[in-house]
């Protein structure tokens, strides 16, 4: 009897999870076609909801804006990390090395390029040993993180 039940939890956790897979598509799908709807305003503009980071709203239209954004999510010990920043040689890979340094492990990533701006979508795992324990601290360090990468990336091209 005990086998039954173990088979009907792992077919309906089994469903659950592929619902939760379709719903990321279709968030997925419907992001692109706004962006395609209007590449030519904001691009990334609907990606973020509640930002921590942002330095686009600061600048208005100005061009020399950076542009970059970071928003941060939790549930337990999973994160969601959005990053939004002018795109930079061998940036992901610093970007994957740096979170695995701050012993957040990435599980999945997407990323997203348009014109010379790359939007990241990370899903992370908070492991044990992690010293971040909020969304504002793991926010903070992510945004360090890309400024460091940037700055370097920034460095390199100039010498």
């Amino acid at each position: 009897m005990h086998h039954h039940q173990g088979d009907q939890a792992s077919i309906i956790g089994g469903a659950i999870n592929f619902v939760k897979e379709l719903e990321q598509l279709v968030q997925s799908l419907e992001a692109r076609k706004r962006i395609e709807q209007r590449a030519d305003a904001h691009p990334f503009a609907d990606f973020f909801t509640f930002p921590q980071y942002s330095t686009t709203s600061s600048h208005g239209a100005n061009n020399d804006a950076t542009g970059e954004e970071a928003q941060v999510t939790m549930v337990e010990t999973h994160a969601n990390l959005k990053v939004l920043s002018r795109r930079r040689p061998k940036q992901l890979l610093k970007m994957v090395a740096g979170l695995h340094n701050l012993r957040l492990t990435v599980l999945h990533l997407n990323v997203t390029t348009v014109a010379e701006m790359a939007f990241c979508s990370f899903s992370l795992k908070v492991e044990d040993d992690c010293q971040l324990s909020s969304v504002d601290e793991i926010a903070t360090a992510v945004h360090e993180l890309v400024g460091t990468i940037q700055e370097e990336a920034d460095r390199d091209t100039t010498i």
